[in-house]
C-alpha cells in the first residue's frame, strides 16, 4: 500500500498509512486455509523434480510452472488451471472449468504456447497430479518439445510461485465476495489476471514492476545491447 501511494505521487510513511487505515476501518485481507487440489494417487508415470526450487530463470520461456485451484460460486465449484512464466511471473495461459480433468491443464498449456511460441527445450513444472501425469497432457508437452518436471510428493513448496499467485487472487478478488454464477467468476478471473495482475500488479521480486512492465524493460535492454554490439 505504501509503495503504491508513493508511486502515485502521494508521499506517506508506513505509520501514517496504518493510522489512516485504522481510522477508516480498512483492513488487509488475510489468507485462508490451504485446500489440497492434487490427487497423486494414480499409477501413471511421474517426472523427476528437475526444477528443484530454482525459481529465477534469466530469460523468458525457459521455465513455466503450472497448478490448479478451486473457486466457489453459487452454481458450484470451478477449477482454475494456469501456466506462469517464472521469468516475469506472467500468467501466460489459463483454463476455468467445472470439472478437474486432463483437458483443463492441456487447454491452459495450449493457450500459453500459442501466446508465446517458445522454442523447444522449455521446462514445464507442475505437481504430480493425475491431470499433469495424464497421457493427453504428456503428449502435448512432447508435441511442443517441452521438458517435464514435477514436484516431490506432498511438497507444496516445490510449486510455491503458483500457490502464491492463487493466494493473491483469492485474497484480493474472491474471499468475502459472493459470486452468484460461473459467468461471474469467469469475469472476475479475466479482470484480475488479464487486466490487473499481468499489467498492473507490482511484485517485489520484479523490482516493484508488473509482469508486463518487467518484460518490456527486459526487451528494451536486449534491444540496447544489440545496438551496442
Amino acid at each position: 500500500m505504501v509503495r503504491e501511494l508513493r508511486r502515485r505521487g502521494f508521499p506517506a510513511s508506513k505509520e501514517r498509512v496504518e493510522r489512516l487505515m485504522r481510522e477508516n476501518g480498512i483492513h488487509a485481507r488475510h489468507k485462508r486455509r490451504y485446500k489440497v487440489t492434487t490427487d497423486s494417487r494414480h499409477t501413471l508415470p511421474v517426472a523427476e523434480n528437475l526444477l528443484d526450487r530454482q525459481f529465477t530463470p534469466t530469460a523468458p520461456n525457459q521455465i513455466w510452472i503450472s497448478d490448479i485451484t478451486y473457486l466457489w460460486t453459487d452454481e458450484g465449484w470451478l477449477h482454475l488451471a494456469i501456466a506462469l512464466d517464472l521469468f516475469n511471473r506472467e500468467v501466460v495461459g489459463g483454463s476455468l472449468k467445472p470439472r478437474m480433468t486432463a483437458d483443463i491443464v492441456t487447454d491452459a498449456l495450449t493457450m500459453a504456447w500459442f501466446r508465446r511460441r517458445p522454442a523447444p527445450g522449455l521446462m514445464h513444472h507442475s505437481d504430480r497430479g493425475s491431470q499433469y501425469a495424464s497421457h493427453a497432457f504428456q503428449d502435448r508437452l512432447k508435441e511442443y518439445g517441452m521438458i517435464c518436471s514435477m514436484s516431490r510428493k506432498g511438497n507444496g513448496w516445490d510449486n510455491s510461485p503458483t500457490e502464491s499467485g492463487f493466494n493473491r487472487f483469492k485474497n484480493e478478488r474472491v474471499h468475502g465476495v459472493r459470486h452468484a454464477s460461473h459467468a461471474a467468476m469467469k469475469a472476475t478471473r479475466f479482470e484480475y489476471i488479464d487486466v490487473f495482475y499481468n499489467r498492473k500488479r507490482q511484485h517485489s521480486s520484479l523490482g516493484y514492476l508488473s509482469p508486463v512492465q518487467f518484460m518490456e524493460k527486459w526487451l528494451s535492454s536486449q534491444d540496447q545491447e544489440k545496438q551496442v554490439a
